[in-house]
């Protein structure tokens, strides 16, 4: 029998389901004929709906301009560490995840692939049922070093393609060779008396260039960029071939950015958030205070209990229910069931426009602060 009013898409299991849901979206009760696939998670088949981001519903996947379907939650593995890393990656398939968010910046790319393939060999899932992301590092912006990074990236993930690769900043540093240190990091020589980050004078259409090399070349079949503020995206727009599909950026109710998501929506570019939960991934390395946690304010404890959700779901659904893909980042097992569940509600006008109201313009995650204090270098992007 087919449900109706709220459905949480993760955890519908009925694989002989046909013709129409009725989904409660932010216009109110409407019957949409839905395009789906099962998706088998071991014995649980999870259901995939694609519905229109632009007319204020709400999905599990993204439409991008090039076609390609990004899942609207993915696990980030930004300071994830090595040895949890591969039991991560396989009970988080087993909760749900499709879409992994990684970086060479990371540092954990080997382990992720290590994960990634017993998922495969253990019939967990197949590669084409994953969505995978990387991102080319600050070092490798020059044309001749582009397709090398993505090709340790791949080699560590044990993967012959990615879905989707980002240019990481708009920062070129100075090249280090992988065999010299890998991830080179920001420094480039720590081992000196006062290490530096040390720039390179290479443009970001040359960078762009070679990405799109990696896409007719098979390799690749998304780019796009992170960190990337409009008018770097008006420039890059004016000579891109390939136009980018996806811009990442640092997005949750104290830094909503909304001009900078409206001009994505007129160019046809999807929005990631990372960080959607705000200050709780900077505590760990100082660069949040504790109080400026969104999930102990009194909107947001008012609205949870309302929903009869946790405060992290209210928050992971207010970046959803903008037509963002967003990639919260967790190492524990019990909170990948958590993150997923925020498909089974929605919330209303007046909430979302409470939420956007908590906005400071207080982004986290800066080089023109963390830069000079920890790496001994001013180096502003956003002014």
């Amino acid at each position: 029998m087919i449900p109706n009013g709220v459905v949480d898409l993760w955890q519908l299991n009925d694989p002989s389901l046909a013709g129409l849901l009725q989904i409660r979206t932010a216009i109110g009760f409407r019957p949409i004929a839905l395009s789906f696939a099962i998706l088998f998670n071991g014995a649980s088949p999870l259901l995939r709906v694609q519905l229109d981001r632009k007319t204020g519903t709400v999905s599990t996947t993204i439409k991008l301009s090039t076609g390609s379907q990004l899942p609207a939650v993915g696990l980030g593995m930004w300071k994830v560490d090595k040895p949890i890393v591969p039991n991560l990656i396989e009970q988080s398939i087993r909760a749900g995840f499709r879409h992994f968010d990684c970086a060479c910046d990371y540092g954990n790319e080997a382990e992720v692939g290590e994960g990634l393939q017993a998922a495969f060999n253990s019939g967990l899932c197949r590669r084409e049922d994953l969505w995978i992301t990387s991102k080319l590092w600050n070092t490798y912006h020059a044309a001749e070093h582009v397709k090398p990074a993505l090709e340790k990236s791949l080699g560590d993930l044990q993967l012959d393609y990615l879905d989707l690769y980002l240019i990481h900043f708009p920062i070129a540093q100075k090249f280090v060779p992988i065999e010299h240190r890998y991830p080179p990091e920001w420094f480039f020589d720590p081992e000196v008396e006062s290490p530096k980050i040390e720039l390179a004078g290479v443009p970001v259409r040359e960078t762009w260039e070679a990405m799109e090399e990696l896409v007719d070349l098979g390799l690749v079949k998304n780019i796009g960029i992170c960190n990337f503020n409009l008018q770097l995206l008006r420039d890059l727009l004016s000579y891109a071939k390939i136009r980018p599909a996806v811009l990442q950026v640092e997005l949750h109710p104290r830094l909503t950015q909304e001009k900078l998501i409206r001009f994505c929506d007129d160019e046809d570019i999807a929005v990631t958030a990372f960080s959607p939960l705000g200050a709780e991934s900077y505590f760990s390395i100082g660069m949040a205070d504790p109080g400026e946690s969104v999930l102990l304010q009194p909107e947001i404890l008012e609205i949870a209990q309302r929903h009869q959700k946790t405060p992290a779901q209210i928050v992971l659904r207010f970046g959803v229910q903008r037509g963002l893909a967003i990639v919260p980042k967790t190492s524990r097992v019990e909170r990948l069931a958590e993150n997923l569940a925020i498909f089974d509600f929605e919330l209303t006008e007046e909430e979302m426009n409470l939420i956007l109201g908590m906005n400071q313009n207080r982004r986290f995650n800066d080089p023109g602060d963390f830069a000079e204090a920890a790496f001994n270098t001013f180096l502003p992007i956003y002014e």
